[in-house]
């Protein structure tokens, strides 16, 4: 039902929306090891309100035991909140098993599929989550500042307080806020010209296939692993199983710091990466890599068989400078 879509700025805003409009004081929530400050400071600001919060802890590769969130299940428990994938090592949680455990339970959840949505191929039925958050600008292909949140029909809407009230171009007469979706929770113009250009990215992402893209970006990402695996002095984290991640790698060269390696891709071999705890302290903490962090590639539905040589050969170049095995050129 298109009528459950509720536009936003981005991801942040969506999880924003479904957190504060969802917990109360005395409602608790389980989120995991691996989740993004997205999610981690609303839950922190409410849980120094009264919603008490539990993290299941995931594997030092970022892999998620649904066993450990069903353990962590109370009366009062009304909300669990998982990424899809990581956003640092790209690992993918079982969000289904989660599901199942909240129907179990009479608790909603809420997907943080910022970095899924348009990366793999499935649908909401699939997934089983109440509530996705998502972003236009990664997977989808789209411009900055589009987003939005899913809500599904286990959701009492009635229960989700907006963000903010205001114009919504309908029910005009009335001083009070919208109580339907999705007006309920677009106050204010819309980013139309952003909504626009995202609707240009999907259809050119859904002509050529979720599938075929994530087929491609598969076995891109076999290859960089393989390749940065096999570097002296490279260490990788997460599964290092393109199948059980996404297109997302974290690496760390010893004997550098990941902002040196990021400073030097960029300057001396024009690669762009992303480096430090990629605003997700808790993540890192469970990998290891905090309070440093790690540097972070990304594959897209445009990434090429060169850029993966490329990149492999610019790390091979620092690794070895670093180790003092040569000079840099």
């Amino acid at each position: 039902d298109p009528l459950r879509v509720v536009f936003c700025a981005n991801a942040t805003h969506a999880l924003n929306l479904a957190i504060g409009g969802l917990l109360r004081p005395g409602r608790h929530v389980i989120t995991t090891g691996m989740e993004h400050n997205s999610v981690m400071r609303p839950l922190r600001s409410l849980e120094a309100e009264g919603a008490p919060v539990t993290v299941a802890p995931c594997s030092p590769q970022g892999v998620l035991d649904p066993a450990d969130v069903e353990r962590a299940i109370r009366p009062e428990t009304a909300l669990i909140v998982a990424t899809h994938a990581s956003n640092v090592v790209g690992t993918i949680l079982p969000v289904a098993e989660l599901a199942a455990i909240a129907r179990e339970h009479d608790a909603l959840l809420l997907v943080d599929a910022a970095q899924s949505l348009g990366a793999l191929p499935f649908a909401l039925d699939d997934l089983g989550a109440d509530l996705l958050a998502f972003t236009g600008h990664k997977a989808l292909l789209g411009p900055t500042g589009t987003g939005g949140l899913v809500v599904g029909p286990r959701v009492d809407v009635a229960r989700l307080e907006p963000l903010m009230r205001g114009g919504t171009g309908s029910r005009s007469e009335s001083q009070l806020q919208p109580d339907f979706l999705p007006d309920k929770f677009e106050s204010g113009t819309l980013n139309v010209v952003g909504l626009a250009g995202l609707t240009a990215a999907v259809d050119w992402l859904l002509e050529r296939g979720v599938g075929e893209v994530r087929a491609r970006e598969i076995e891109l990402t076999s290859r960089l692993l393989s390749g940065l695996g096999e570097l002296p002095g490279v260490r990788v984290y997460g599964t290092r199983d393109a199948r059980r991640q996404l297109s997302t790698v974290s690496f760390t060269i010893a004997g550098m710091e990941p902002g040196g390696v990021g400073r030097r891709l960029d300057d001396e071999f024009g690669i762009a990466a992303r480096v430090g705890l990629h605003c997700s302290p808790l993540a890192h903490e469970t990998l290891g890599t905090y309070p440093v962090g790690t540097v972070r590639f990304s594959l897209s539905a445009f990434t090429t068989d060169a850029d993966i040589a490329c990149a492999l050969e610019a790390v091979s170049r620092l690794a070895k400078t670093a180790s003092g095995m040569t000079s840099p050129s």
